[in-house]
This record gives C-alpha cells, sequence and structure tokens, in this order.
C-alpha cells in the first residue's frame, strides 16, 4: 500500500509562506485556541516529516538542536520521525529521530511513499513540494491561510514557478473565526 503525502503550508492571503523585515510574530500574529488544537490534533497522528534543506535548517534555527521545553505542537513536530532530503547538507543531523537522506527529491519521496507504513507529511519545504507536486507525488495540499496581507514584508509565494494544477476540495475549515484550513487534492494540468 502507498502511503498518503501531505503537503502542508501556511500562507497569508497573498500567498506568501513567510517574511522578513517585519514584526509580524508566529502564524502572523493570528493563531487562536481552535488552530493550536487542530494543528497539534493534525500532528499527532502517526506521521513522518519529509524536509528539504532549506526548512531544516530553517527548523534547527528557530527551534535550535535538540530543542527542549517547546510548546507542545512543536514539541510533536520535533518528535516525529523526519526524514531530509538534501544534496547539500552532512550527517549526522543533530535533531531528533532525523534521517538524512541525499539525493532528488521525487525520487527519494517516491521510495518512501512505496515503504512507509505512516502517512508522509511535509511543511513547508516549498521548492521542494512543488517539484513533487509537478511529479505528481503529492495527494494532499494543506493551506492554512492567514488573515493578514502582507504585500510589503511577505517572501516566498507558496506556489511561484509551480506547474499547473487542478484542486479538488476536500475539506474546509473555519479556525478561530478568521483563519481558513483548506485541503485539497492536486491533478497536473496537462494543457493540449
Amino acid at each position: 500500500m502507498t502511503a498518503t503525502y501531505t503537503f502542508d503550508v501556511v500562507s497569508t492571503l497573498d500567498g506568501f509562506a513567510s517574511y522578513e523585515n517585519a514584526d509580524w510574530g508566529g502564524f502572523w500574529g493570528k493563531q487562536g485556541p481552535e488552530l493550536l488544537e487542530s494543528r497539534l490534533a493534525y500532528y499527532s497522528q502517526d506521521l513522518r516529516m519529509v524536509l528539504g534543506a532549506k526548512t531544516f535548517r530553517q527548523f534547527t534555527a528557530m527551534l535550535g538542536p535538540n530543542p527542549t521545553g517547546l510548546d507542545p505542537l512543536n514539541a510533536r513536530m520535533v518528535s516525529l520521525p523526519t526524514t531530509v532530503v538534501s544534496t547539500t547538507l552532512q550527517g549526522p543531523l543533530d535533531w531528533p529521530n532525523a534521517t538524512l537522506v541525499p539525493g532528488d527529491a521525487v525520487e527519494v519521496v517516491a521510495r518512501l511513499k512505496e515503504e512507509s507504513d505512516v502517512p508522509l507529511i511535509s511543511h513547508g519545504s516549498l521548492s521542494m513540494n512543488r517539484a513533487l507536486m509537478a511529479a505528481g507525488l503529492v495527494d494532499r495540499v494543506r493551506v492554512t491561510i492567514f488573515p493578514v496581507i502582507s504585500g510589503q514584508s511577505g517572501v516566498e509565494p507558496i506556489f511561484g514557478g509551480a506547474a499547473d494544477f487542478d484542486l479538488d476540495l476536500l475539506e474546509a475549515r473555519t479556525l478561530d473565526g478568521r483563519t481558513q484550513e483548506l485541503t485539497y487534492r492536486p491533478t497536473v494540468r496537462v494543457w493540449r
């Protein structure tokens, strides 16, 4: 049986995954109890994280190597078995339950989908996940849209440079009366 692969990404309404030269705070300062409960419940399932090198570096910079004393959501994410796909990092990785797998992400994730007994999830890792979507390896795109526009401070458009996709909406929720959590099944759009 093939494991499902979910690309989980957070975004502003105008499609940015992060920001710079501004002090919005985590989740753009818009996290509420329903959002945090939803994300913790989702990540409390049996999962394997898959991260690219850039996102892994960002996580270790934000949380530190061998992180302790974290909030429940970050503690759970750190505790998950994690595959880091990279051609630039060198092991061993100073991160609990992380395994470095060198090589092409498309080949690595195709193999992981065949071998994994649990669903796979990738938080962030934008360029890697755009390539995986183009290869047809992403089963679900889970986008959490925060009620902000970061036109001046936003960086990293979540789908900048992506292929064209049709999206089938699988689930939609409003959290804390303001944040949208949308889950789609992507299909590569083939133009004739």
